[in-house]
């Protein structure tokens, strides 16, 4: 589906935050790097994309009306065969009806485990006075204890990406601290002008989460995305989710 029509879908069903899957799509027709994410219906097709995949997946409840998936119980992580991936989806349904019992839930969504790297952050918010603002950082704890996070001003170029990264207090974990392997600093910064230009050719979103990023020696890839529709859009048919 196109950038266009999925976000024509949401203002149609008037919800202002989009899908995992959604928000996964846009990102990568902006050539952002996402775990390939997809909806099985049932227990069947969720064992049919994993194994279409390749073991381990990642499971998460797919449903507008349950925004926190994991403290519903709504995630299960490194599943390694039919039998874990069934029982994952059963947990997950048992789990999610029990916590959000009015939930309209379409199934799951089903994603290959990605490997780990080290985890940074990306993502966009709308300042007050400066308008839309790209942000970058260590991602996991470092993000919520230490707020280790640059800002630019969209649109960014070239030199203010590298400046970004440069000015974390956690840049040596990117440059391969005590024998960790060092990351793709050159595709980190790639993806945030990719991601800069996506924010300035659509005004109609209001922020933008991409976390975890796991940045690897040889490229990145946005492992959880989340892309919520500004409430001014209200005049189309949208509102608050």
């Amino acid at each position: 589906m196109k950038a266009n029509e999925i976000l024509a879908q949401a203002r149609q069903e008037n919800r202002t935050v989009l899908t995992e899957i959604e928000a996964k799509q846009l990102l990568m027709q902006s050539g952002i790097n996402c775990t390939d994410t997809r909806l099985a219906a049932t227990k069947d097709a969720a064992v049919k994309l994993s194994e279409q995949f390749g073991y381990p997946v990642v499971l998460k409840v797919f449903s507008v009306d349950i925004t926190h998936k994991s403290d519903a119980g709504g995630v299960k992580v490194n599943l390694k065969n039919k039998a874990e991936v069934e029982n994952a989806f059963d947990a997950i349904m048992r789990s999610c009806k029990a916590a959000v019992p009015t939930a309209k839930i379409e199934g799951v969504s089903v994603q290959v485990m990605a490997k780990s790297g080290i985890e940074v952050i990306m993502g966009m918010i709308k300042d007050p006075s400066f308008g839309p603002v790209i942000m970058f950082g260590l991602g996991g704890v470092f993000v919520e204890v230490l707020q280790d996070v640059a800002f630019r001003i969209v649109p960014i170029e070239k030199s203010d990406a590298e400046d970004m990264i440069n000015e974390i207090k956690g840049k040596k974990l990117l440059e391969g601290y005590r024998g960790q392997e060092p990351a793709d600093v050159a595709c980190l910064q790639q993806m945030l002008l990719k991601l800069s230009d996506f924010v300035n050719t659509t005004p109609e979103i209001e922020e933008i989460d991409m976390n975890p990023v796991f940045a690897y020696k040889d490229g990145a890839v946005v492992v959880d995305a989340r892309i919520i529709l500004s409430t001014a859009q209200a005049s189309h048919g949208l509102r608050a989710a």
